[in-house]
């Protein structure tokens, strides 16, 4: 090896470090991988989403008042599942808020529905709605543990293009913007409904 290939090498390796300091890859990484947990939550939505008609079935023969709640569920599914947010929209409030308001809706629903049932000891001990509760209770923690992966996402894409070097790249080569974490829209959305099983 000649001084002249050892130098080269060397350029070559400045240069890659110095771009790779620079948000080259580390802002495309962050991003992809916030779109990646983005597609976790928009999941495990629709597998909620999913559920709808099972709870259908449950509320058949029930009082007129659960009757009622139901179309508002049956509605409020279809509102939410009309609502879409891509990987393009991530950094868009308004369509964050949008998607998270009709979600919020959704939950509410069905959150008053399932609180309804109580008062029913028949459907409470009805195999199908047991099997649903279990089903429901299982999404409504992916759907926790989705937006909180989703959201560290954000928040570690969010801090890579705002922090030196990596900012250099971002606003310079790829013009990032800051994506939009997810956040419920009313109070306490983002919990699941407690589901009281004991009323007789």
């Amino acid at each position: 090896m000649n001084l002249k290939t050892i130098a080269r090498g060397f350029v070559a390796a400045a240069a890659a470090l110095t771009l790779a300091a620079c948000g080259i890859n580390s802002v495309p990484a962050a991003e992809e991988e916030a779109k990646a947990k983005w597609a976790d939550v928009e999941a495990q939505f629709q597998r909620r989403a999913n559920l709808i008609p099972n709870l259908a079935e449950i509320v058949q023969g029930a009082a007129e008042n659960e009757q009622t709640i139901l179309r508002e569920v049956t509605e409020a599914r279809a509102r939410a599942t009309a609502v879409n947010v891509t990987a393009n929209d991530l950094d868009n409030p308004e369509k964050m808020a949008e998607f998270a308001a009709a979600q919020s809706q959704m939950s509410a629903g069905i959150g008053r529905l399932l609180a309804s049932f109580e008062a029913y000891p028949n459907i409470q001990s009805n195999q199908n709605y047991l099997a649903f509760q279990s089903q429901f209770e299982g999404t409504e923690n992916r759907i926790a543990v989705a937006i909180r992966d989703y959201n560290e996402a954000v928040r570690k894409y969010n801090t890579t293009i705002r922090t030196f070097p990596d900012t250099i790249g971002a606003n310079i080569i790829h013009g990032a913007e800051p994506l939009v974490p997810y956040t419920a829209t009313t109070e306490g959305a983002e919990a699941a409904p407690q589901l009281d099983m004991t009323s007789n």
